[in-house]
């Protein structure tokens, strides 16, 4: 069975099976609260030591602790974290999509990190004196860059979260600067999963995509759905310039898996080598691997001819 490490593919299944709300409404870089003998997190700020037991439980958030300089504080990380190497060193057993309060409890945390926090966890440890800090998925660069200065209060790391997402925004920039600017707008099409899964410009993983001014023929399918499955002969009938595929490592997809498809072969994105594979975990996460994601749009609109 397959392991979903796409938090946008994951996202994806749960809107339609139970409509669990999207990234949009869920997404305000809030915090919830939780208190601890020495350690009380609200927000952004912490009163008393900063936390030196801290369990994460959002593979995007290991990677801020790891990238701030906080990876010596983690004891533990859920199953999906799996960058950067040092993360896998820690016990990841725990699972952030179930999470166990026992488990978590027994390791005695002074902090646990949640990310979009589905099953109340931490409404379940705030008796038990666990402190937490929430924060699901932003729907702009904003949004994260002040997740990535909130979880460096949140740890003793303001200086280095500053730094980071100082880096961030420059290399971002300069990404965005060397992308070719096209006569007119690109049209493109993200691939969740090859069950045809796509997402709208109203998601963190569009609002990338709309740095390059790149039109997305997700957008308007579904009303008010922002993770809509597409068909086959709407995509080949939209005929985008560019296909991302953001599950290529699992599903085994590829230019040409996606060239063999019925009809696919006329898209304008596979007749120009436009179809581009993009790291799952890099399209869904939003920490310091953002860069990558938009080095990577970046380098491809190279591959749409001049009109």
């Amino acid at each position: 069975m397959k392991r979903f490490t796409s938090l946008a593919a994951l996202t994806a299944i749960m809107l339609t099976s139970a409509a669990c709300g999207d990234d949009r409404d869920s997404s305000s870089a809030s915090a919830s609260t939780g208190t601890q003998a020495s350690n009380t997190v609200t927000g952004d700020t912490v009163a008393g030591d900063a936390p030196q037991a801290i369990i994460s439980l959002s593979p995007t958030h290991t990677e801020i602790l790891f990238a701030i300089g906080a990876g010596d504080q983690v004891i533990a990380v859920d199953d999906q974290s799996n960058y950067p190497a040092e993360a896998l060193e820690k016990p990841h057993d725990l699972s952030g999509f179930e999470p166990n309060v026992e488990a978590i409890a027994a390791l005695q945390p002074d902090l646990v990190v949640i990310g979009d926090d589905f099953k109340g966890l931490a409404a379940q440890l705030e008796p038990l004196g666990i402190a937490t800090w929430v924060s699901p998925a932003p729907t702009s660069f904003d949004e994260a860059y002040s997740q990535i200065e909130q979880l460096g209060a949140a740890t003793g790391r303001i200086g280095d979260a500053a730094e980071l997402v100082a880096q961030m925004q420059a290399d971002i920039e300069a990404a965005i600067a060397a992308a070719p600017v096209l006569a007119e707008p690109a049209t493109f099409y993200h691939e969740l999963d090859n069950t045809l899964f796509s997402v709208t410009s109203n998601t963190f993983i569009g609002h990338v995509y709309e740095q390059f001014n790149l039109v997305n023929i997700a957008d308007g399918v579904a009303e008010g759905n922002d993770y809509p499955q597409l068909s086959a002969e709407y995509v080949v009938s939209s005929n985008p310039d560019l296909i991302f595929l953001a599950d290529a490592k699992y599903s085994g997809e590829s230019p040409e898996t996606v060239a063999a498809r019925a009809g696919w072969d006329a898209i304008a994105a596979v007749q120009h080598g436009g179809v581009i594979i993009i790291d799952d975990d890099i399209a869904s996460r939003w920490g310091p691997r953002l860069v990558d994601f938009v080095e990577a749009v970046s380098a491809a609109m190279a591959t749409v001819p001049a009109a």
